[in-house]
């Protein structure tokens, strides 16, 4: 029984050592952790190969995973590089993968610079951009070029100082003695001896000397002022562009009155014309104002005709369905009354004025992008019988003061009337608005309301 106890914890620790050195394997090579894969294209690998390290702003994040051996020269090798989740924020579209080096002549890595913040982070499977590595033979064999062109410089500064030398010992010579003139000359003047000699050593000279440059100084002084002021002058008249602006007014006062002039004429033409007697002697006013009384009064009859029309019993139905029953002269009392606006059979479209309307710089309300969005959704079931029905567009305000409240009801009832006129192609006989403050018609399924009703009175009822 020991025995088989014995055997059984050796082999329960045999397992969990063995487990436990599985999972630090797996540890030590990130195969518990989340990973996420990205490419990149570069032309030469500088020793990169399958399993290389890869750094993220300094920070080991993974490995290469795969290398795509390119199909031709122009191509290049595709890397895809394993990195961890955890540093998935760093890794951005406009980040930037280069090989890096330990030392100068140390094992080669993949490097990830950190992209910003403004940029997204890369997506699993992206392409990242690369710059490609500088190579130390490069920069040797710059350095051996750069070097040459040294020793090259040196030798022929060489040459130019040896060929300088002769002639630099003969100016020197020259530079000599023309320094002891000028020392001659100097002592002469010191002791006055010359013109020069007695210009400098003379007080009164020096004294008339002074007081004519001080002379010369206020002179060129007043001179400075009054150009400066000249100068200011002629600016200010350029920049006010008088005479061009004088020109130009000019010439239009003159085509001003070249075109009144042609006006006036034919204006009088025309008066004398209308008031040339017609045939039985009357004059064009006596006929104008006999045209325009007929005109009234015939406007006057039709409009009476046409509401005698409206309300005969044979067509006052079709006249209420298709929405011309006195919608212009009805009032909100007599609106809530009407069986015609009242029924509950009629379609009604409920909109309250949360995100419908926004005030703009003049304090007017107008409809928003997302109030014409939820309008056109609610309209949309409606769409295949909006042209053949009446509709009417209740406003509705929950504001305080009763007359602002009816100004604000009516200014958004015609708002969404206007806006479904354009969007469907609607003819505005068919189409009506009105305001009623925040009380709905009697029988409607809200008492108040504070927003928009759309009303669609089918055919036939």
């Amino acid at each position: 029984m020991n025995r088989n106890l014995a055997v059984g914890a050796f082999i329960l620790i045999g397992l969990a050592l063995f487990t436990i050195g599985l999972f630090m394997i797996g540890n030590r090579h990130e195969a518990f952790a989340e990973h996420f894969t990205v490419y990149t294209d570069l032309a030469h690998l500088s020793g990169i190969a399958k399993g290389s390290r890869v750094q993220v702003a300094g920070m080991g994040a993974g490995q290469v995973e795969e290398i795509r051996i390119p199909s031709s020269p122009a191509s290049k090798f595709r890397l895809k590089l394993r990195l961890e989740e955890k540093l998935h924020g760093l890794v951005r579209t406009d980040s930037v993968v280069t090989i890096g080096t330990e030392g100068v002549v140390g094992d080669t890595f993949v490097t990830i610079e950190p992209g910003s913040s403004a940029a997204p982070a890369v997506p699993a499977e992206g392409v990242l951009r690369s710059k490609e590595p500088t190579e130390l033979a490069d920069v040797l064999d710059q350095a051996k070029g750069t070097i040459a062109d040294v020793d090259a410089t040196v030798k022929n500064a060489n040459g130019l100082l040896t060929s300088v030398g002769g002639n630099l010992n003969a100016t020197l010579t020259t530079a000599h003695g023309t320094v002891s003139d000028v020392d001659t000359i100097v002592n002469g003047v010191k002791r006055g001896d010359g013109a020069v000699g007695m210009l400098l050593r003379d007080p009164n000279v020096a004294q008339s000397v002074r007081q004519t440059i001080a002379d010369i100084q206020g002179t060129t002084k007043n001179l400075q002022d009054a150009s400066s002021n000249a100068n200011a002058i002629v600016a200010d008249v350029q920049a006010r562009k008088f005479p061009q602006k004088i020109d130009d007014t000019l010439g239009s006062v003159r085509d001003a009155t070249s075109r009144l002039d042609g006006a006036s004429e034919n204006v009088q033409k025309l008066v004398s014309t209308l008031n040339a007697p017609d045939g039985s002697g009357a004059s064009g006013g006596e006929n104008l104002r006999e045209a325009m009384s007929n005109i009234d009064v015939a406007s006057g009859n039709f409009s009476e005709d046409t509401e005698a029309l409206k309300r005969n019993f044979l067509v006052r139905g079709f006249f209420r369905r298709r929405g011309y029953y006195s919608l212009l002269r009805m009032n909100p009392e007599a609106y809530r009354k009407d069986p015609t606006f009242t029924n509950s059979k009629d379609d009604r479209v409920w909109l309250s004025e949360d995100k419908l309307f926004i005030r703009n710089a003049n304090g007017q309300e107008e409809l928003t992008s997302e109030g014409r969005t939820q309008i056109d959704q609610t309209t949309a079931p409606y769409s295949d019988v909006l042209q053949g029905t009446a509709i009417m567009i209740e406003g509705y305000s929950g504001t305080s003061d009763p007359s602002e409240k009816m100004v604000l009801s009516r200014e958004r009832a015609v708002l969404v009337r206007n806006y479904l006129l354009r969007h469907y192609h609607l003819e505005a006989s068919v189409a009506g608005a009105i305001g009623l403050s925040d009380k709905a018609p009697r029988g409607a399924e809200h008492s108040t309301w504070n927003g928009i009703c759309i009303v669609l009175v089918r055919p036939g009822r």
